[in-house]
């Protein structure tokens, strides 16, 4: 893997190339109308309005060249030759905290792809690091900032 490449899940590309395409067609058009209504109250110069629209601009058109960049250099992560029996990126994971007893639901992704509100879980992460190349049924420590946290994996699945 060269170390300018980015690998993601077929779900995580689509999801990026969605959003790119969005902030180019849409939100660009969003912008341009809110320009627009600015530069028509007349002075630009000390025009609040034209002054976050343009700022806006400048935020989409950053974050359209950073999705550009991370779908340029994305490989879409083919996991038919990974075995299913153990974690690694696109593999869900069903564990049990041994501390609290509580269930966890982890998908493990790439960085880009990271939502933790969602349960994806970057493999760069202490977590995700932690995880990969483990086994249904196994017992494992993660050591983490906040000290160590101990897990038995329930379940994987694709």
């Amino acid at each position: 893997m060269d170390s300018q490449d980015i690998y993601l899940t077929r779900e995580g590309y689509e999801k990026l190339r969605e959003q790119l395409e969005y902030l180019k067609t849409v939100r660009r058009r969003e912008i341009s109308k809110e320009i627009g209504k600015a530069i028509a109250h007349g002075d630009i110069s000390e025009n609040a309005e034209y002054d976050a629209a343009k700022e806006a601009q400048g935020l989409n058109e950053t974050r359209i060249a950073e999705l550009e960049n991370k779908l340029g250099r994305g490989q879409i992560y083919d996991d038919e030759n990974i075995p299913a029996d153990k974690v690694y990126i696109g593999a869900k994971v069903l564990l049990r905290d041994l501390n609290s007893g509580e269930e966890l639901r982890y998908t493990l992704v790439s960085e880009p792809e990271t939502d933790y509100k969602q349960g994806q879980v970057s493999i760069n992460s202490p977590v995700g690091r932690g995880l990969l190349g483990h086994k249904e049924n196994e017992s494992i420590e993660i050591k983490v900032p906040a000290g160590t946290l101990k897990y038995k994996i329930l379940r994987i699945s694709r």
